[in-house]
């Protein structure tokens, strides 16, 4: 019983390492850049630029009232100044007032617009950069927990592969080229047996086969040919 018992000890020191270089490589996987940190940052990113647009676009039609107002002001005086009496230049002059006004009212309502998407695009980057820095937080945190977890996998796989190879050099090597082929054939060598039936195959055992396994002897399903240990 005492071979199989290392068999068994084996493959669940095997088991144990193959489930945790999964979880390294899975870790692995997930160290490095955060693909929701980059959406984010691009967003961002986006908007700003948006923002900025709309500021230019902001000033110059504030600067083109700016200029009507001027030349408002100068019409205005020009056609109040009593200086011109002639009535055709005296109309020209309303008209030109007329269309200025226009003009600044036109403008006026295109600086609204773009003071109501200035406001919203504000907010967006306000909003966009506060998500940032905290998904950014978030992870930073995991980035230190999984670099951790990691560091801490390693040391585990490393005394898991000193263990194995103890246990390995314990049992005789023809017995070990068997629980390999086992183990490349079914994916494990060593079936439990509990209440008379193989884990393995979960069928209930012969009464010999049973004996046999009792007595020390290396034993193998009858059903599914795995190695046969009692506890």
């Amino acid at each position: 019983m005492r071979v199989t018992k290392e068999l068994y000890q084996l493959q669940e020191v095997e088991m144990e390492l193959a489930s945790d270089e999964q979880t390294m490589n899975q870790i692995t996987s997930q160290l490095g850049e955060s693909e929701a940190v980059i959406e984010t940052q691009n967003k961002l990113a986006s908007e700003r630029e948006r923002l900025k647009e709309l500021t230019r676009q902001q000033h110059s039609i504030e600067r083109e009232i700016d200029d009507i107002a001027g030349k408002l002001t100068t019409v205005e005086e020009e056609l109040y100044s009593g200086r011109i009496r002639n009535p055709k230049e005296l109309t020209n002059l309303q008209q030109e007032i007329d269309s200025l006004k226009v003009n600044r009212n036109k403008l006026e309502d295109q600086a609204l617009e773009i003071m109501e998407k200035v406001e919203l695009v504000t907010n967006s980057v306000a909003t966009l950069d506060s998500e940032l820095k905290r998904l950014e937080a978030e992870w930073q945190s995991q980035q230190h927990k999984l670099s951790t977890d990691l560091e801490q996998l390693k040391v585990a796989i490393s005394n898991l592969k000193h263990k194995r190879q103890l246990l390995a050099t314990e049992i005789d090597p023809q017995i070990v080229e068997i629980y390999n082929e086992l183990k490349r054939q079914r994916g494990t060598a060593v079936a439990k047996v509990e209440q008379g039936i193989c884990r393995g195959c979960r069928i209930s055992l012969p009464i010999t086969e049973l004996q046999q396994a009792r007595s020390g002897s290396l034993v193998r399903c009858s059903s599914c040919g795995r190695i046969l240990f009692l506890a």
